[in-house]
């Protein structure tokens, strides 16, 4: 006598079984995941991504980038005391993260000597224009030498702010010694 071999029709318990591996298999895949997504660093040591320092530094860049686009120096002057507002934040959160190296000291002081001379150089050429209008009832010759100091002057400063945003990024995308650098 041979026996067919039918296969059986799945009882409740079995597929009350399948059901809850499937159930166990996907809760376990979706805490992998969640594992994954969070990553394996230690709670207790500081991120160093430093969300709000690259946001003021993506702020910084972007007013960097739309600079100054007359000639006339001193319509430069709102968007480079822009600039200079957004780099002192950026200075300061670098400074509360504890991150301050040798090159961000430098460039820093590398912008205020050029807002120093930018400003000295804006107020000889605005000196400049008022008594050559007085003089002669005209408008400035854009090509004077005090105008062009002060053009220089600002190139200069626009220059430093790019330096200083340069070390600013670098300091905020190394991570602390110590710090992971690879998921695990």
């Amino acid at each position: 006598m041979t026996a067919s071999h039918t296969p059986r029709p799945p009882t409740r318990t079995r597929t009350r079984t399948r059901t809850a591996a499937v159930h166990s298999l996907a809760l376990a895949a979706c805490l992998a995941a969640a594992a994954l997504t969070a990553g394996c660093r230690d709670d207790t040591a500081p991120a160093w991504e430093y969300p709000r320092l690259a946001a003021t530094l993506n702020t910084l860049s972007t007013a960097l980038a739309q600079g100054c686009a007359t000639p006339d120096p001193d319509h430069c002057a709102a968007g480079l005391d822009r600039l200079d507002t957004l780099a002192r934040r950026a200075f300061t959160e670098v400074l509360d993260h504890r991150l301050l190296d040798q090159a961000c000291l430098e460039a820093e002081s590398e912008v205020r000597r050029a807002r120093t001379l930018r400003l000295a150089a804006t107020a000889h050429a605005r000196q400049h224009a008022q008594t050559h209008a007085q003089a002669q009832g005209q408008g400035q010759d854009p090509r004077h030498p005090a105008l062009e100091q002060a053009r220089r002057a600002v190139a200069a400063e626009q220059a430093a702010y790019r330096r200083l945003l340069a070390a600013l990024e670098k300091v905020r995308a190394t991570p602390p010694p110590g710090a992971p650098t690879q998921p695990v």
